[in-house]
């Protein structure tokens, strides 16, 4: 079982319709295929061989789908790059990986050309824009030009199809492996419980480095149905090609959904084509979901709730489910229920079952569990003990088997669909010369979800501006993770063992909420 049976498949039942559209360029099934047999064929005319990694740095496009498939194709892993990433992340990730070629877009040559004396293991740059080619890089078409179509390598079910990093309790981001399986038993799980077929024309419009955005691509893919794919997020971006292009399918995370609801010009928009909008990534306010309901009255909703360990989704909120009902509105608070082929518990700290109602860790088996860490067996070993994935998430099941996440054990922030450890940014606030001590925590946003938030104190006789906290860390982590608000103390409240209590920091700004994640 490969994620490349899914091409072979879609270019034999459907070889003349349309497979990807983005900007100008289409391409049927047929067309697909053979490109993706082409640049397979370039990636091992460039030394990628079983088990080798292949990263790409771009926006969205339709080299991106092309990139994920060649890879596998070619037998290697695919390493999906965050455009958000500072050099710094970005250099730990090629290193981590390993990676032998990338293929980078039009807006990152310059952090490609940064990142060659940094990575020993990256050999071939392949430069897959628009604009004119950069000196010591590879032409993306002419190389397709120039190579045959190569057969596909076929590799086994439980070798790592893909590697996708997300951030880490340590400070650094680690590689998630996932394996054909695990991507194909995330999908088969998609098609099921929101009842897709091959008549989807599916919007892209997440990012494709992120889990749950890349993983449209496999379940479109198996299902023969036509991908859209827009460069990066907007909220026009969005409504004009749902009405150009009729979508049927999308997915976001709830950020974008809350942007598009406050649109003032949405009812301009033909969005009569889309039946399902998909959602997940961090916690959806129900005020929002109601909102969007009312609003789009003949769209169905279906929620994912999971994380990247789990290829990503676990539990599915099908469509039936959402519902204005009185006697079942309250399920809108929910992720609703365990996937097919999988089983989800509630435990307490020994891995014992929690009565119906209690609240403990979420933990998870099944074969969307993740294969392990790359390179980090003792974390792989702590993560899967007892064959479950702990998911760090704090929740409860009620009678019908509904769970509801309502804080995280793990210390992380979701903003905006992103994934924000603490420890990361703090690391980064405390290299500034005059920070003693920082503490970061997640507050309420309207939009982004959660917003990051640093509580500082000061060395003796110094002093910064929150805006130069804040520029002082855009130099060393993404954008997103440097702190939006800045805190000052003159202490920080200490626990019996001198450790930071942050549940004291969190208090004021989560009083009267239903749940510590938003």
């Amino acid at each position: 079982m490969q994620l490349t049976l899914a091409v072979h498949r879609a270019r034999r039942l459907f070889p003349t319709k349309t497979a990807v559209i983005f900007a100008e360029r289409r391409w049927t099934w047929k067309q697909f295929a053979d490109r993706v047999a082409r640049l397979a064929g370039v990636l091992r005319g460039l030394g990628v061989g079983p088990g080798d990694r292949v990263a790409m740095l771009s926006h969205s496009s339709d080299r991106y789908l092309e990139f994920f498939f060649a890879a596998f194709w070619a037998g290697g892993i695919a390493v999906p790059v965050s455009t958000r990433y500072a050099l710094p992340e970005t250099a730990f990730l090629m290193q981590d990986s390993g990676a032998k070629v990338l293929l980078v877009g039009d807006e990152f040559v310059e952090l490609a050309e940064a990142l060659r004396p940094q990575c020993p293991d990256l050999a071939h740059v392949i430069f897959a824009g628009e604009g004119a080619l950069p000196s010591g890089m590879i032409a993306y078409e002419a190389a397709l030009a120039a190579q045959q179509p190569v057969e596909d390598a076929r590799r086994n079910g439980d070798d790592v199809a893909v590697l996708f990093y997300t951030g880490g309790t340590t400070g650094r981001s680690k590689g998630v492996m996932l394996t054909h399986i695990n991507c194909m038993s995330n999908s088969f799980g998609g098609m099921v419980h929101t009842k897709l077929d091959s008549s989807v024309v599916g919007l892209h419009a997440g990012p494709l480095y992120h889990a749950a955005a890349g993983s449209r691509v496999f379940t479109n893919t198996l299902l023969g149905a036509t991908h859209v794919v827009i460069p990066r997020f907007t909220v026009k971006g969005v409504l004009e090609a749902i009405q150009q292009h009729r979508i049927t399918f999308t997915s976001m995370v709830p950020t974008m959904m809350t942007m598009i609801l406050n649109e003032p010009d949405l009812d301009r928009y033909d969005l009569s084509s889309l039946q399902v909008i998909g959602y997940g990534g961090a916690p959806m306010p129900v005020a929002t979901l109601e909102a969007l309901m009312r609003r789009l009255p003949h769209v169905r909703f279906a929620q994912a709730y999971g994380m990247t360990e789990l290829s990503p989704a676990c539990t599915y909120l099908e469509p039936d489910d959402h519902s204005l009902d009185p006697a079942k509105i309250h399920r809108l608070a929910s992720g609703g229920r365990v996937v097919v082929g999988c089983d989800l518990r509630v435990v307490d700290p020994d891995d014992n079952d929690v009565p119906v109602g209690a609240i403990g860790e979420i933990i998870v088996a099944g074969p969307l569990v993740m294969k392990g860490y790359w390179n980090q067996p003792e974390m792989t070993a702590e993560a899967l003990r007892g064959g479950y994935m702990h998911t760090g998430d704090a929740g409860y099941l009620d009678a019908d088997g509904y769970v509801y996440v309502s804080d995280r054990i793990k210390d992380m922030i979701v903003t905006g669909g992103e994934n924000v450890y603490s420890i990361e940014v703090e690391n980064a606030v405390l290299t500034h010369p005059a920070i003693r001590e920082c503490a970061v925590i997640g507050v309420p946003h309207p939009v982004w979800g959660e917003a990051v938030h640093a509580v500082v104190t000061f060395k003796a006789g110094q002093s910064a501006t929150a805006e130069e906290i804040i520029a002082h860390c855009k130099t060393r982590i993404a954008g997103f993770k440097c702190p939006q608000t800045i805190e000052v103390r003159e202490a920080m409240p200490l626990s019996q063992a001198n450790k930071i209590l942050k549940t004291d920091l969190r208090r004021p700004h989560w009083e009267g909420r239903a749940r510590a994640v938003n």
